[in-house]
């Protein structure tokens, strides 16, 4: 027989025994089934849109816990930079990115609702140490804002805790749209300042409205500073600049505050999220003072309209 037939029988048992060590080993790494996935096999095999799940999930169990990575509290700070850089700007409508954020990342509402309240007070205080070199705020329109909105801002947070919002947020959605078509329309709003409904009887009507706004803003807080931005152009006649101030100060530092003290004492506040939020608020609130201050009202007017309109629209999808 010639040399190269009697090779063949070993060339098939040899490649006979690789492929029983080959199946040995997939049978083992397997667990036992060597149909198994790759994926069912190893974390590292699974797709990329499965492991971007799981890690927000991870940071999501990690900040419901209180455990916090240095990538946790940048992603705060980034989250509160910027809805507060856009409020400081338009006057109001942090709540449209922040609130609904703190709510993703695990909170109860009335928990998130607290702690953006308590971070919303720095906004009010970066805003003011900008807005304030500019121009000094007139003690009686302080005292008159405040009277007739902090009342307004603890009733509202006591009864947020009862309250079943959808209905009230449809509501809210369809003013705050109805705010920036407002706007839209009326290309000479709050272009320049005037002073208008200082009579007794204009100043009923302006702090009535007021009140209300301010119950609204203790209970659902997305988009109310806005209100009272448009309320002040319309009524009292300020201009967008001076109206924007107005409701930074007061509605960002007591209007906030007095509803993140209620909502704290009724409820409970994240303080450990607290450092990241302060922070990215009070640099946010200044940054966007200054910017509206560089830019003027026109600039302010368009982004009210803008941010009004995404917050609408915001609570109309829920």
């Amino acid at each position: 027989m010639p040399a190269s037939s009697s090779r063949k029988p070993r060339r098939k048992v040899t490649n006979l025994f690789i492929a029983c060590v080959f199946c040995l080993s997939r049978s083992d790494d397997s667990r036992g089934s060597i149909s198994s996935p790759p994926a069912k096999r190893r974390n590292i095999l699974l797709p990329p849109a499965k492991t971007r799940s799981a890690r927000a999930h991870a940071i999501i169990r990690r900040l419901a816990g209180g455990e916090f990575t240095l990538a946790d509290q940048i992603l705060l700070f980034l989250i509160s930079l910027l809805a507060n850089l856009f409020s400081a700007l338009s006057g109001g409508g942090a709540g449209l990115l922040q609130l609904p954020a703190l709510i993703f990342l695990g909170l109860p509402f009335p928990v998130a609702l607290a702690t953006h309240k308590l971070a919303s007070v720095a906004l009010g205080v970066g805003a003011t140490v900008r807005y304030t070199r500019e121009q000094p705020l007139e003690r009686r329109s302080v005292w008159f804002i405040l009277a007739c909105g902090v009342p307004g801002v603890i009733i509202g947070a006591s009864l947020v805790l009862k309250l079943d919002g959808r209905m009230a947020e449809i509501l809210l959605g369809v003013l705050t749209i109805g705010l920036s078509l407002y706007s839209v329309l009326n290309p000479g709003l709050g272009q320049r300042h005037r002073s208008l409904h200082r009579d007794r009887d204009g100043l009923l009507v302006g702090g009535g409205v007021l009140f209300l706004i301010g119950m609204l803003n203790g209970s659902l807080t997305s988009g109310t500073g806005l209100f009272v931005t448009l309320w002040l152009v319309r009524w009292f006649g300020f201009d967008y600049k001076l109206a924007v101030t107005y409701t930074l100060v007061l509605v960002g530092m007591f209007w906030n505050g007095a509803g993140a003290i209620t909502l704290g004492l009724l409820g409970e506040i994240r303080w450990s999220w607290m450092p990241a939020l302060i922070a990215g608020s009070l640099l946010g609130g200044y940054l966007g003072a200054h910017l509206a201050i560089v830019k003027g009202n026109r600039l302010i007017k368009r982004a009210f309209e803008t941010v009004t309109f995404l917050v609408g629209l915001k609570l109309l999808i829920g």
